[in-house]
């Protein structure tokens, strides 16, 4: 559906941390509208710390003050409190938070690490906002389950029935990933027949941020344990390092020797042939809102294996999903043993799986019937 136009942009999209999924949803919404319906306000994907502290004090400064916004559409980095309190002719705006993550549970490696002023912020974002978005129901759940938990840490009095007030401003949205950017496997190589394939040794790929979150240790201890029963396989170990190399990653090259086929980021050309020949994508994850490296590889023909918590029993069957390191071990040693097994059951996975529910195509229209539907409220 497209919006009904006007002189000025009426859709107002504020990005303090534009890279990665953040970047990528705005370009599908982009897509979607008409040009001139918008206009963006974004900062670059660095020191995310400071964009959560400051951008809202940034933007106020940035945004003009003669326009004719309706709609107001930030990710939950921006403090949007301070925003309209800086800004109050913004307040008339249809306010919309999407929520990529929550701070609420984000994983620290200590508690006493944790700000607690980026989820205080997020409440209040969500107070001020007229629509919270998520971009899974774990997000959902597990962002307003915390919320008075969190508001008890503070220690001489209690701020009650934040809850109720945010969650009747909730829905869940999936994130629009753009499956029409990505090659679809041909089943067989030219030249190879199945049986060939069938006997050739599975490929691993690891797609993750390079960071504690994402659990690089066990990674490396189940891949050392393959390593030592000796199975045939070999693994790519990709994705973005922001800082230094994890120090369980040190040594790995050592550890595995030729089974390790590719270590650090791929330039995207180079990343989608690699996905072309995975055969597994495993997610370690002690922390996933949702998971679109794990859904952009197993749309290339990759069969999924994830923890089964967080997001992922939302999205893959229980099949794909382990509860143990032990179990992890275990099921790619199988798989690694008997490819013909594997093959099989990969073939059942994508025979039932279906992509559309997660789909740009299908999910983008969803988001601009909301701001549509603001607009016209707005006009009425």
């Amino acid at each position: 559906p497209s919006i009904m136009s006007c002189a000025k942009p009426h859709i107002l999209i504020i990005e303090p941390f534009y890279g990665g999924s953040h970047k990528q949803l705005i370009g599908a919404l982009i897509e979607g509208l008409n040009h001139g319906d918008s206009e963006i306000f974004s900062l670059p994907a660095k020191k995310w710390h400071w964009r959560a502290r400051t951008s809202a004090l940034h933007f106020a400064q940035l945004i003009p003050r003669d326009h004719a916004f309706r709609v107001l559409f930030a990710s939950s980095v921006l403090s949007l409190a301070e925003l309209i309190g800086l800004r109050p002719d913004l307040a008339a705006c249809r306010k919309i938070v999407y929520f990529h993550e929550n701070q609420l549970i984000y994983p620290v490696r200590e508690v006493k690490q944790r700000d607690c002023q980026y989820g205080f912020n997020e409440i209040l974002s969500c107070l001020a906002a007229d629509m919270v978005l998520f971009n899974s129901q774990f997000n959902c759940n597990s962002f307003l389950d915390n919320v008075q938990p969190f508001l008890n840490m503070q220690p001489d009095f209690k701020i009650k029935h934040i809850r109720e007030q945010i969650e009747k401003k909730c829905q869940v949205l999936y994130f629009p990933v753009n499956f029409e950017r990505f090659p679809i496997r041909k089943e067989c190589v030219k030249g190879e027949t199945a049986e060939d394939l069938d006997e050739k040794c599975i490929h691993l790929i690891w797609p993750h941020r390079w960071e504690h979150d994402k659990n690089p240790k066990l990674l490396v201890d189940t891949l050392c344990q393959l390593h030592e029963r000796q199975v045939d396989f070999k693994v790519t170990i990709c994705g973005e390092s922001y800082q230094e190399i994890p120090e369980e990653f040190e040594h790995i090259q050592e550890k595995l020797g030729s089974k390790l086929v590719n270590f650090g980021h791929l330039e995207r050309e180079e990343y989608l042939k690699t996905l072309l020949t995975g055969d597994i994508v495993i997610s370690t994850a002690d922390h996933e809102f949702f998971g679109v490296a794990m859904l952009e590889a197993a749309f290339c023909g990759c069969y999924p294996i994830a923890p089964n918590k967080l997001v992922y029993p939302e999205i893959y069957p229980k099949e794909n999903l382990y509860n143990t390191s032990n179990a992890l071990t275990k099921k790619l040693y199988n798989f690694c043993r008997m490819p013909r097994v594997f093959r099989k059951q990969r073939d059942q996975f994508f025979e039932n799986f279906n992509f559309d529910r997660f789909s740009a195509k299908e999910l983008v229209p969803k988001y601009l019937d909301i701001f549509n539907k603001h607009i016209a409220d707005e006009q009425s």
